[in-house]
């Protein structure tokens, strides 16, 4: 059983009633929606159509928002709804960014996501959603489409119904007839900086003059749609890389003949310090902090948000059983637990590339093996940098390590160049990647993000050669540059994370 809706637009005159029927029966706070109207006018004067899209969740077969849920607040029922519980979301956000139709949202009230229903509550009891009882033309008509004697199925199967971006395998259950393929395509109509009736809340993103855009398609009429993921993602990225980093060099310090604190004990506080920061920065970033712990008595094993915590536990436990061990006098155990510790900061480093990949919506995300292996070369360059200033006095010990940081900072130019260039399979995945150097590293900055994230690691590695070169590094000198070179870091992540979340999706 599988139910869905058929929403026919050649019968829809675009009157907005499923819309505040919605909202009445679900008690939708105001600016969010769980069903909308789109507006898209097409063609030049005086021969221009005004084309309407009803937008909403596609209760998909391989729902990604129900993968990525951390706690299983999210399900797909036995009749094929995709439902929510509220009361049991965190507000962590991924769903949103799982989703490749833009059909969830956050109530800002109480924190949790929410989004279509399909009103079960109503069907539960014998009723018609209350979007397709309002419809004055009979233009959404609901029921299970794997029922072939259903006036729902037999719709679903004419020919000329479509379903929203099929590319993504989600098996989306709304079905369009009489649909503009513009109005339905997200991204392809023009974004202009107002609306018909109203100022918009949200500016559109800085397309490119080079935006593959259709010439005479403008979207007059659509909802806000935020950013969800900001800066304390793009400063988690940066603070579990130093920890990372940490543990795959922590062996290398003692190698090259440091003794000490530097070679004993840093590696493995940087670790844990960094990773303490990584998870309150996870936690403050929910909307409901005070559930994390839910991730642990409710946790959904799909979700590379619980795979990560495993990940993020585990390192965090070995970390500090290499410092008990030391500090018990352990000190071959501690080496010994070093080496396992290696591939838990790879580990560490890298399974946000499939956290990533988890999210369906957000296409320049879609690579999780360059991500991985990109997550590695930054936590190479941030550990690397991170021990430097207690081995600056030691020429070979600093040599190697400021070798390992120029590398890795020229390695990650060229993954950075290479997010920019592509190949770019979709649409979405296009236009996000324009957007790369549009970023700028705060709100009303005119300074881009990409590119002074880029300079000031790569001018902070060159800086640092040039100074290893010149035997003029110093502990003070070898703290500012690694400073510099993780905010340049912290600036490139801010305009990855947040360009790929501008293209619209609806």
């Amino acid at each position: 059983m599988q139910y869905g809706f058929v929403i026919d637009h050649r019968k829809c005159i675009g009157c907005h009633a499923c819309t505040v029927a919605c909202k009445s029966e679900n008690d939708v706070p105001v600016g969010s929606f769980r069903t909308w109207v789109k507006y898209t006018e097409i063609g030049t004067f005086p021969a221009v159509k005004r084309h309407f899209a009803v937008l909403r969740c596609n209760h998909c077969t391989n729902a990604p928002c129900v993968t990525i849920c951390p706690v299983n607040a999210l399900g797909k029922r036995d009749d094929g709804i995709v439902d929510l519980d509220k009361d049991a979301c965190i507000g962590c956000k991924a769903c949103m960014q799982a989703c490749p139709y833009d059909a969830l949202y956050l109530n800002e009230d109480t924190g949790g996501a929410e989004k279509c229903h399909y009103c079960a509550h109503r069907v539960e009891q014998g009723l018609k959603p209350a979007c397709e009882i309002v419809c004055p033309e009979e233009a959404i008509v609901s029921g299970d489409l794997h029922d072939p004697q259903s006036r729902i199925a037999q719709l679903a199967g004419l020919a000329g119904s479509v379903v929203r971006r099929p590319e993504q395998g989600t098996g989306p259950n709304v079905h369009y007839l009489g649909m503009d393929a513009v109005s339905l395509e997200p991204g392809l109509a023009k974004d202009p900086p107002t609306y018909l009736w109203s100022e918009r809340r949200l500016a559109p993103p800085p397309w490119p003059d080079t935006d593959d855009t259709h010439p005479h398609a403008t979207t007059v009429l659509d909802v806000n749609h935020d950013v969800h993921w900001g800066s304390k993602v793009s400063a988690y990225l940066v603070t579990k890389g130093i920890a990372a980093g940490a543990a795959l060099l922590a062996w290398l310090p003692a190698t090259l003949g440091v003794r000490g604190f530097g070679a004993r004990w840093l590696p493995e506080l940087l670790a844990l310090t960094f990773l303490l920061a990584t998870v309150a920065l996870l936690i403050g970033d929910l909307k409901r902090p005070q559930y994390f712990f839910r991730l642990l008595t409710r946790p959904n094993l799909r979700s590379w948000l619980v795979k990560g915590g495993f990940v993020l536990g585990a390192f965090g436990a070995l970390t500090a059983a290499i410092l008990a061990a030391r500090f018990a006098g352990l000190t071959a155990l501690a080496d010994a637990l070093r080496i396992p510790n290696v591939a838990l900061g790879a580990l560490c480093a890298g399974y946000t590339a499939w956290l990533f990949q988890q999210c369906e919506g957000r296409d320049l995300w879609q690579s999780a093996g360059k991500t991985f292996w990109h997550l590695q070369v930054q936590a190479l360059l941030l550990g690397a940098v991170a021990l430097l200033p207690a081995t600056a006095h030691l020429s070979t010990p600093a040599w190697t390590l400021t070798a390992i940081a120029a590398f890795a900072a020229f390695l990650h130019q060229r993954f950075a160049d290479a997010k920019i260039r592509g190949p770019h399979p979709t649409r979405n995945a296009r236009q996000a990647a324009s957007l790369l150097r549009t970023i700028p590293i705060a709100p009303g900055s005119d300074v881009l993000a990409w590119r002074a994230g880029l300079n000031l690691t790569g001018g902070g590695a060159a800086l640092l050669a040039l100074v290893t070169v010149l035997d003029a590094l110093g502990p003070s000198l070898a703290v500012a540059l690694a400073a510099a070179i993780a905010v340049g870091l912290y600036f490139y992540e801010q305009a990855f994370v947040r360009a790929a979340q501008l293209p619209p999706l609806s």
